[in-house]
């Protein structure tokens, strides 16, 4: 084949590949989509995602099932998406945790979060109460930290493994006070929180939604917010800032993610039709307004940007407390 025609073909082959993406995004979706979870049922992430999952379906008149991949800090839900076909039907739900921390934690990742993924949309703020179990005398953060200095390693806190949003909190605590704690790792928040009701171990942080039941009928204390502003309905739980402690916050969020080289198209189409569901007046009183979030559903290029700022401020913060995984 002469260099001309070799030429031409190639040329043919690339306007077909370009003239196909838009009519691949105005097709999609055509099939099931899959919302890859990669926490165990029961925690935040799969409190949101399923809801969601359920008003896609009815915009897009197609399956959207969510499947939880749990494991290994996250990597292996992830690395399940970062492998799979850049068409849009397999998107990945997570939090903060797996894009702008692992990173910094895990030196042999298979796979680079900014690289290997594509931002869809951020789709909420997390906001988390420091809650302990009543059995714990302290009733603020400034008392907490008189409690440990006076107890040296007689508290714990229970944590969804390393780099998750308690091990960070706590961990840049303990650097900021001097106070000697121990991490008590979970396999998810669920089971995080479950453990500090029962008095298993004495404190984590807590979604306001899963808490606010949990302190009404006393078995749960909260002791401050990673929030700007108090929330409305706990007007009585002061922010970080506000009890003395606003360098501590683990600065939380959840977001979506396709494989990268998904078609921006689509990415367009998937964030477009996410962020009319945040803003859809039932879902964002029950599940956004209602647990203290925050709705955000930016598009991707604007997540990107977020993504990148995020990285720094997590870079500093894991070397900050000395936090490894390995």
């Amino acid at each position: 084949m002469t260099a001309t025609r070799r030429m031409f073909v190639t040329s043919i082959a690339l306007a077909a590949i370009l003239s196909a993406a838009p009519a691949m995004a105005q097709e999609f979706p055509s099939q099931p989509v899959k919302l890859v979870v990669p926490y165990p049922p029961g925690g935040g992430v799969d409190g949101l995602a399923r809801p969601l999952a359920e008003r896609l379906s009815q915009a897009w008149s197609k399956p959207v099932i969510v499947e939880n991949k749990p494991g290994a800090s996250t990597i292996i839900g992830t690395e399940y998406v970062v492998k799979s076909a850049p068409d849009g039907y397999t998107l990945l739900f997570t939090s903060d945790s797996t894009i702008t921390s692992n990173p910094h934690l895990f030196k042999k990742l298979t796979y680079d979060p900014l690289k290997d993924l594509a931002p869809v949309t951020q789709l909420i703020d997390l906001h988390q109460m420091v809650v302990v179990h009543p059995s714990v005398s302290a009733s603020s953060m400034s008392e907490l930290v008189a409690l440990a200095k006076a107890n040296p390693k007689a508290l714990n806190y229970a944590s969804y493994g390393v780099g998750s949003q308690p091990h960070l909190l706590f961990e840049m605590l303990k650097k900021e006070t001097g106070i000697e704690i121990e991490q008590v790792p979970f396999k998810g928040i669920a089971p995080a929180l479950t453990a500090v009701v029962a008095g298993e171990t004495q404190m984590t942080l807590g979604g306001a939604a899963t808490s606010s039941g949990h302190m009404k009928a006393g078995r749960l204390k909260a002791l401050a917010i990673s929030r700007p502003t108090r929330l409305p309905n706990h007007p009585e739980v002061p922010t970080l800032a506000d009890a003395g402690f606003p360098g501590i916050d683990p600065q939380s969020w959840f977001g979506m993610f396709a494989p990268a080289r998904t078609p921006p198209e689509i990415l367009e189409k998937i964030q477009k039709a996410t962020a009319a569901v945040l803003n859809e007046t039932d879902f964002k009183a029950r599940y956004v307004d209602g647990p203290g979030y925050t709705g955000v559903g930016q598009p991707p290029e604007a997540f990107a940007r977020f993504l990148t700022n995020d990285m720094a401020y997590k870079k500093r913060l894991i070397s900050v407390t000395g936090i490894t995984a390995e």
